[in-house]
This record gives C-alpha cells, sequence and structure tokens, in this order.
C-alpha cells in the first residue's frame, strides 16, 4: 500500500474528528459526521462477516437514500466495488449489467424488487448473486440494515485504489453496458476541483436530488463531504418539495438537468424567497432559463462547464454570464487538449476530439480491455467529443465524434444504436435511423426515421411502445415518422448527416 494513498474512509474519519457534531446527512432524520462515520463502519464489519472483501462487487438498486451514501463508505472501507444500476432500465438491460459486473450481492428497494427479480430470473437466473434488501420488510431474504449492528469484529481497511470505488455505466454503443471504472483517487480529486473551486465550507448544503448513479450528484456530494457540510438525501425531484426543502435546509448547491431548473423558478413564485441560499448551480439547461435564474436570484452562480462520467465530473468550468457560450475552463487538475484523429495535439483554434489527462481520469471500462486501451491510448483520456480551445484557453464544446452518436435527453444518455436495433426488431420496420432534436423541456428528445417493410403500416405510437417494451422507456422515441425511402451515400450507406439535415426538428 502507498503511504501516500489516501481514500473516502480516510475523509470521512477526519470529518468525524473535525466536524463531529455538524449535520453530515438529512434524510428521514439528520445525521452527524461523527454518527455517519461509525455506521459506515459497523457496516462495513457486516459486510466482511457476510463474505464481502477487497476485489468483490455489489450491485446496488435504489433510489437516493442514506443506506446509499453508507454503503459506499463501507465499500471504501472494505476495498469493494459498488456497481450503480439505473433504475429506470429493463429488466433484460439489469441482466445484461448484472452480467458485465458480476457482483456478489444486489442491493435492492421494495420498489425496484420486481425489475431485480425478473433481471435475475431471466433466461434461468443467474448464479452467485444474493439480493438484499434495503427497506422495508423483507421476510424471505436478508436485509442490509442488520448487517450494520453491533457486534462483528471490525473490518480491516484495504488500500484506496486497490480496485475501482464505482462502476458507472455510461454507454451501449454495442448494446452492451460499459462501465467506467472510478476510484476513490479519482472521485475524490473531481471533488476537491469543485470544493476549491467554489470555496464550500461546512455551512454549505447540498440538495441531493439527482439520481446517485449519475456522477454530477456523486461530485456534488463528495464536494460537499470534502468541505464538512452536508448532503438533503431526497429519493427523487419534485419542484414543489426540493423549494421547500431549499428553504428549510438553507441549501446552497444543487446539480441540474432541464427541465428541473425551470420547474424549481416555477414553484418558488416571484420573488423566489424560497430560493435565496442557492449559491453554486451546475447542470445542463437552456440559456434562457438560466438567465431566468440570474434575474430571480442574484446571488445565485450559475457554472457552464464540460465533463462526463470517464473523468469523474468535470474536466472545465466557468460561471456562465462570463464565458459567452463556452464550457469554461480548465480544472486545475484536468489536462485539457484537442487532438487530431492520428491523436496530434492541435493548435488553438482549430476543432478536433477533446482529450483530457490527470488524476480524475477512470481506469478504462470493466471487463473491456480493447475499449479501455482505447479509451486511454496515448496517455489521454479520449472523451469521443469535439471542440476547440480558444485564445483564452476557454474549452468550446462543437458535438458528439460521430463513433459516439449520442442523444442527452434530460440528463440521460441515450445511444441511437441501441435503439435502431430495437426498432429493427419489430416485424413492420425495414429502416431506422435514430437522431437527436431540439427540445425546450428536455434539451433533446429521440426521434425515430423510419421506413416500414412493403405491406406494413405501423403507426408512430406503436412503434414507439414497441421500444419501450424492450428497453428503458425513457430511451423510446418521442417522435417516430415514416418516410418512403432513406438517403444514401455513394456507397450505399445510410446518410445520416442528410436524415439530421431533413429531419433535425421537432416536427
Amino acid at each position: 500500500m502507498s503511504a501516500h494513498a489516501y481514500g473516502l474512509a480516510d475523509l470521512l474519519r477526519r470529518n468525524a474528528a473535525l466536524h463531529g457534531d455538524r449535520t453530515a446527512f438529512v434524510a428521514e432524520e439528520g445525521v452527524s459526521h461523527a454518527q455517519h462515520w461509525a455506521h459506515v463502519q459497523r457496516l462495513a464489519a457486516g459486510l466482511a462477516a457476510a463474505g464481502i472483501g477487497a476485489g468483490d462487487r455489489i450491485g446496488l438498486l435504489s433510489k437516493n437514500r442514506l443506506a446509499f451514501v453508507e454503503l459506499m463508505g463501507a465499500a471504501a472501507c472494505l476495498g469493494a466495488t459498488l456497481s450503480l444500476i439505473n433504475w429506470r432500465l429493463s429488466a433484460g438491460e439489469v441482466r445484461a449489467v448484472l452480467n458485465n459486473d458480476s457482483p456478489r450481492m444486489l442491493v435492492v428497494e421494495p420498489e425496484f424488487r420486481p425489475l431485480a427479480e425478473a433481471a435475475v430470473q431471466e433466461g434461468g437466473g443467474l448464479s452467485g448473486v444474493e439480493l438484499i434488501g434495503v427497506g422495508g420488510e423483507w421476510p424471505q431474504q436478508r436485509a442490509l440494515e442488520p448487517l450494520a449492528a453491533p457486534g462483528h469484529p471490525p473490518a480491516p481497511e484495504a488500500p484506496p485504489d486497490l480496485h475501482p470505488l464505482l462502476l458507472m455505466h455510461t454507454a451501449w454503443t454495442d448494446g452492451r453496458p460499459k462501465a467506467a471504472m472510478l476510484g476513490q483517487s479519482n472521485l475524490l480529486a473531481g471533488a476537491l476541483q469543485l470544493q476549491s473551486a467554489w470555496q464550500l465550507g461546512p455551512q454549505d448544503v447540498y440538495l441531493a436530488c439527482l439520481p446517485l448513479f449519475h456522477i454530477t450528484a456523486v461530485s456534488l456530494l463528495l464536494a460537499t463531504q470534502l468541505a464538512g457540510g452536508a448532503s438533503v438525501i431526497t429519493p427523487a425531484f419534485d419542484a414543489a418539495q426540493a423549494t421547500a426543502q431549499i428553504a428549510t435546509h438553507r441549501v446552497t448547491v444543487l446539480g441540474e438537468f432541464a427541465p428541473m431548473l425551470q420547474g424549481l423558478l416555477d414553484a418558488a413564485g416571484d420573488p423566489p424567497v424560497q430560493l435565496a441560499s442557492l449559491r453554486h448551480l451546475c447542470g445542463l439547461d437552456a440559456p434562457a432559463t438560466v438567465e431566468r435564474l440570474a434575474a430571480a436570484c442574484p446571488q445565485a452562480t450559475f457554472w457552464a462547464a464540460y465533463g462526463q462520467t470517464e473523468v469523474s465530473g468535470l474536466a472545465t468550468l466557468g460561471p456562465f454570464r462570463e464565458m459567452g457560450g463556452s464550457a469554461g475552463h480548465p480544472l486545475p487538475l484536468c489536462g485539457v487538449r484537442i487532438e487530431d484523429e492520428h491523436g496530434r495535439p492541435l493548435p488553438v483554434g482549430e476543432s478536433g476530439e477533446i482529450a483530457v489527462r490527470g488524476p480524475t481520469a477512470c481506469g478504462g471500462y470493466f471487463g473491456r480491455p480493447e475499449d479501455s486501451a482505447r479509451l486511454l491510448r496515448g496517455g489521454w483520456l479520449h472523451t469521443g467529443d469535439s471542440g476547440r480551445l480558444d485564445e483564452a484557453g476557454r474549452l468550446w464544446y462543437l458535438g458528439r465524434q460521430p463513433e459516439k452518436e449520442l442523444i442527452k435527453t434530460g440528463g440521460e444518455n441515450v445511444y441511437p444504436a441501441e435503439i435502431e436495433a430495437a426498432l429493427l426488431e419489430h416485424p413492420g420496420i425495414a429502416e431506422a435511423v435514430v437522431i437527436g432534436v431540439p427540445d425546450a423541456r428536455w434539451g433533446e428528445a429521440v426521434k425515430a426515421v423510419c421506413v416500414a417493410k412493403p405491406g406494413a403500416s405501423p403507426s408512430a405510437d406503436e412503434a414507439s411502445d414497441f421500444v419501450g417494451q424492450r428497453i428503458a422507456r425513457y430511451k423510446r422515441p418521442r417522435i417516430v415518422v415514416f418516410v418512403e425511402a432513406l438517403p444514401r451515400k455513394a456507397d450505399g450507406s445510410t446518410d445520416r448527416d442528410a436524415v439530421k439535415r431533413a429531419h433535425g426538428s421537432a416536427a
């Protein structure tokens, strides 16, 4: 073990010593930093007694709850890895994640028990994974809470970066999950940059209303922990409830994706006195909504940024109103450059692929060595996004590269190839191209341009529902149009750019 290694357990121990009586989390009730560290240690001891050790993986299928954060701390103590599963996935998709990540345990809250059981039982069942309940009554199986009861011998702490702490699932470009391996040092480096940039301190409070299987939610929570502040854990976003929580707990930090901010401003009224404590907000939203925030809450700063799961959150940052449409400047621990197709750095002003290096860069994709080598080639993490750097050192995001065709809708990543494959399973659809189109509410909407098979006449609703029955419903096309034929390139392949030019609106 390196003498320089520093992990999440060290941070929790430090907070217990320096901020012991201060609130660390607010869920059903408040929990102090000292109480949190004690509970994490007991849970780690219970998991160790149940056979979990360094390198073992634990799946988690749950909305935001205190046990989510405690499990992350306990896994850090043990050197275990949490596989964070998007609870909006279908049973087949959850099964694909379980097959990829091979957890020994799958911790499930009551709402998702049917989904978990269907995923485990599909195709003859998965061997070696035990369902563990969290919250509610679990008479037929083991529950997480008793594992944290006193009485187990203390678990020895494992080296922080012997194994990744989190597997966060990013891309399904080939129909299979890709799990970015994020170590404790990756996550803490990303959190440290935010904590420093925003000058967060023990008085700061984060509203954790984004799902904690998203890197933005985890990075903001850890940044607040680094500062000795508090996080308010809420299972899901509700504008009226969030507005009340901001006022009650004097929330200062918020991450959001459209249309969350619009909902908050609507719920807060005019003037929005309930939002007076907000200091820092970041996420993806329309400029008009950000300007509305600036007018209503002049004390709050909305931050322009660029990042992705693979870099543990954000790589660039800057105040939105000062960035002129750019994504801000590279953060102190992130080297950012623009490369050509051969991996050579490009001069200022020229556009190419955005590459990042530094301690926030992930260790690759779990179980996918070829994809990991391609991601991390040449000592840089290759984002698959296009951009340019200007004379002031600001990054301008220019879109996705063709091989990373991606639609960002309401904060979720949707890959056209996956939806196209589902559409082509329909007996009446011969061809399909899926694109993202501007959407005032969600940022982007999924649109499918399809060609029907001879003699078939499927409807738009039928095609959309067909996809929603096979993969997560948030991925189904909101708009489906049928055309006589798709445009072709000279080699006979589908001309996706021509499809975008002809159908790139919500109409």
